[in-house]
């Protein structure tokens, strides 16, 4: 079976005019993997590779995964309608202006809206209907956010709440653009806000949301919303993190390992497996550290061995949609090695379970799926094999 990423990839380099073996050699892969992938062969597994790819291409990740994809599943197809929507209430409208194209609901009613977005769409990771939600929410909130208003503080958290969420949802569907406009949004609710540890979340968020293709300047943000004055131990936790994986992600093990240690000293520090701290926006403690762990041994390649990592995480302390990244990333390690490949699977339908749309959204999983449908036989595991690929994307619907 054909890789669409593959074949996009040889189209693109055919275009750019450049031979197997340059763009092998200036994206610092060899010229034979490079052909595995064009000819789909090898599935991408990692950022690294990916985006040194797009870099030498000049072109977004994005161009080169085909995102957002379609899949044979309705909810997928649901949040991607929603993203219009989304899309509109974030560039119409910024923190302190009053939206007077229709009045707000009742306060009572938008904070309940705001505490189930908070509460269950975003711990399960449920898109279709965080895409349903956010733009009235948004635009209430706004409303309610006005200087004058007895609830401003309350909507300016909510705000920042939601805009996180927004942004959260774009990039996991594939329009990963409006991750930078709630990002500044964002940030502006923090400011009108006026405290220094929401201050510290909006430094965090900044640096996770800002493009994959400045790595470098991710990095820096990340440190720099390390330090930043009267940030809580969450917010700085999770900056080493992105840290970590914004070094992981340029090849740079050895600083990505420095980092995690940091964050795994304020985990400690923290004294917690989780944090629900900042309206759920990071679930930062030890469970989410051995998480990102990982995440992070998979970036570097280190295949069935992150097991060994997962086998202290916590994960049961978090909300199911990092339980679900959990999974996610320990298949993605697994199924790299032929001896863990029926583990691998079995932690990825885990994963599918827990939070069926990030899974199905994951551009690493899809390559990985793709990869074993190409070689599997026809044993007991080929029909669930069969049935992820399908609900993906991967295959044909008719």
């Amino acid at each position: 079976m054909d890789s669409d990423l593959g074949r996009r990839l040889r189209e693109i380099r055919l275009w750019r005019q450049l031979s197997l073996r340059a763009a092998a050699e200036l994206s610092g892969i060899t010229h034979g993997y490079l052909g595995q992938i064009e000819r789909g062969e090898k599935p991408v597994n990692n950022r690294q590779v990916l985006e040194a790819l797009a870099l030498i291409l000049h072109v977004s990740p994005s161009d080169l995964t085909g995102r957002p994809w379609l899949t044979a599943d309705p909810l997928t197809a649901d949040a991607q309608a929603a993203l219009l929507p989304v899309e509109a209430v974030l560039t119409e409208w910024r923190p302190g202006e009053i939206p007077d194209d229709a009045p707000p609901r009742p306060w009572n009613e938008v904070w309940h809206e705001s505490e189930k977005l908070t509460n269950h769409l975003r711990p399960t990771s449920d898109y279709a209907a965080q895409g349903a939600v956010l733009p009235n929410l948004i635009h209430d909130l706004l409303c309610h956010a006005d200087a004058a208003g007895e609830h401003r503080q309350r909507a300016l958290r909510a705000l920042v709440a939601a805009y996180h969420a927004a942004g959260n949802l774009a990039a996991r569907i594939g329009t990963r653009h409006l991750g930078y406009v709630a990002s500044d949004r964002l940030t502006q609710a923090a400011e009108l806000l006026g405290e220094p540890e929401w201050l510290g979340v909006a430094g965090w968020t900044r640096a996770q949301f800002v493009s994959s293709i400045s790595r470098a300047r991710q990095y820096t943000l990340a440190v720099q919303a390390v330090d930043l004055p009267g940030a809580r131990l969450e917010s700085r936790g999770m900056s080493h993190l992105t840290a970590a994986l914004a070094a992981a992600a340029v090849g740079n093990d050895s600083m990505a390992k420095t980092h995690l240690a940091e964050a795994s000293t304020m985990a400690d520090a923290l004294d917690l497996d989780n944090s629900s701290w900042g309206a759920g926006t990071m679930n930062f403690g030890r469970a989410n550290v051995g998480i990102w762990k990982v995440s992070i041994g998979v970036e570097a390649g280190d295949g069935g061995r992150v097991a060994e990592v997962a086998e202290d995480v916590p994960w049961q302390a978090v909300p199911a949609s990092r339980q679900g990244a959990y999974w996610m990333d320990l298949g993605r390690g697994l199924l790299t090695e032929k001896r863990t490949r029926d583990e691998g699977l079995r932690a990825l339908l885990k994963a599918e379970e827990l939070t069926p749309q990030q899974v199905r959204n994951n551009v690493f999983v899809k390559e990985l799926v793709a990869d074993q449908l190409r070689t599997a036989r026809r044993d007991a595991g080929g029909r669930e094999l069969r049935g992820l690929a399908w609900r993906m994307g991967v295959v044909p619907a008719g």
